[in-house]
């Protein structure tokens, strides 16, 4: 079992910038990947970050440049730094993490959410 907690979230203008953070339960080496989804109402969940085991990072298009995941292995925690934040980038963040399984499939984990919002 894998517990993700997510914090970092929060009311901010347009132009400005947040630090998400993801506290794993266990070492993020573990995973395959562990990343960055966003959700607004009535749409998918769809990937913002990600960041594998080996370090490879993998961006959406709508977030290239103005955002960075990272990871702090001492800590089990990934961050996704946000800048240049822009209305559109409202919604719930959820991180996720792929975990390897004997079958050769993933399984998914999934934090609570934490909601960002962003004002005009």
């Amino acid at each position: 079992q894998v517990q993700l907690v997510e914090s970092g979230g929060g009311l901010v203008q347009a132009g400005g910038s947040l630090r998400l953070s993801c506290a794993a339960s266990r070492s993020t080496f573990s995973f395959n990947v562990i990343g960055w989804y966003r959700q607004t109402p009535g749409k998918q969940r769809e990937l913002v970050a990600s960041i594998s085991s080996g370090g490879n990072t993998n961006y959406a298009d709508s977030v290239k440049g103005r955002c960075t995941i990272s990871r702090d292995n001492a800590k089990n925690t990934v961050y996704l730094q946000m800048n240049s934040l822009r209305p559109e980038d409202t919604a719930v963040y959820y991180c996720n993490a792929k975990i390897p399984l004997a079958s050769g499939r993933e399984y998914d984990y999934w934090g609570q959410g934490t909601q960002v919002t962003v004002s005009s």
